[in-house]
């Protein structure tokens, strides 16, 4: 059973049935002014892509898939989700298989919002509008585990001939207060 379904607006049917009125119109008035056929085609055109999209089946949201236009689409299967227009309401899905999907819905704005919010919320392994499905929502992400830090590897810079001269002068330094070798005489 569907968490919900979405249903062309009645408002795009009456529009697709006034676009073909008005094209048959056009062409009859074609018959008497050549120039109108070129109203008449757009008109037809027009009327024939609303109808088109008027008439699909509805779309379905489910717990575990998305049900368009006959064709079930699980949630997990969703990889990219991309609104390219707001009315009416168009989506590319791209899969996992990197086929991508057209979702045209033809509804009122509010229904439309609704499907959008819909699509956002289930499509959990989805990038929406490019951003990670939890940074888009505003969730935390999971800390990575820390790593123990281990002491920084040391590397020699000096021979060790050279280390035990600088340890004996160090050393040296420590006992007389100087390292020249001079007499306290001269000072």
């Amino acid at each position: 059973m569907p968490i919900t379904t979405y249903r062309a607006s009645r408002q795009t049917i009456w529009a697709g049935l006034v676009a073909l009125a008005c094209a048959i119109f056009s062409g009859w008035i074609a018959l008497r002014w050549p120039f109108a056929w070129i109203a008449a085609g757009l008109l037809f055109v027009s009327a024939g892509l609303v109808l088109y999209f008027t008439l699909r089946p509805p779309i379905e949201i489910y717990e575990t898939h998305l049900k368009l236009w006959g064709r079930i689409i699980p949630w997990a299967q969703i990889r990219r989700l991309d609104r390219s227009a707001t009315l009416p309401l168009i989506v590319q899905l791209t899969l996992v298989d990197k086929t991508r999907l057209l979702l045209v819905y033809p509804g009122d704005p509010d229904s439309s919002n609704s499907l959008l919010r819909h699509l956002r919320r289930f499509s959990r392994e989805a990038l929406i509008e490019g951003v990670p499905y939890r940074q888009f929502w505003g969730e935390v992400p999971a800390k990575p585990k820390e790593r123990k830090q281990s002491a920084p590897q040391r590397y020699p810079l000096l021979m060790p001939e050279d280390e035990a001269d600088i340890e004996r002068m160090f050393q040296r330094l420590k006992t007389v207060g100087h390292i020249d070798q001079k007499s306290s005489e001269d000072k």
